[in-house]
């Protein structure tokens, strides 16, 4: 049974960082894409970032450029998101996925439950 599981949410003043993690149970972790989705209120599924398999590959959202790194550790089954000079809207629920390389939802097969990252003015 695949498992992800998020963590590394919370609030945190604008101009803030902050850094998820996302461990997953997947015995061939190293074969998928890994990407980073968001989910405000009363908005639509968002993505934010994607990396390859080998991380190689990066691929951001515009509206995270310059801010965002995404990462992994295959050996450690992890992947991250490093958030910096944090605005009010990137406050949502953070999805962590795994799947094929690429930035639509269809593209990944697993998902985690979520977490939650406010960001105050």
């Amino acid at each position: 049974q695949v498992q992800l599981v998020e963590s590394g949410g919370g609030l945190v003043q604008a101009g803030g960082s902050l850094r998820l993690s996302c461990a997953a149970s997947i015995r061939t972790f190293s074969a998928y894409a890994m990407g980073w989705f968001r989910q405000a209120p009363g908005k639509e599924r968002e993505f934010v970032a994607a990396i390859s398999w080998s991380g190689g590959s990066t691929y951001y959202v515009d509206s995270v450029k310059g801010r965002f790194t995404i990462s992994r550790d295959n050996a450690k089954n992890t992947v991250y998101l490093q958030m910096t000079s944090l605005k009010p809207e990137d406050t949502a629920v953070y999805y962590c996925a795994a799947g094929s390389y690429g930035f639509g939802p269809n593209n990944y097969d697993y998902w985690g439950q979520g977490t939650q990252v406010t960001v105050s003015s």
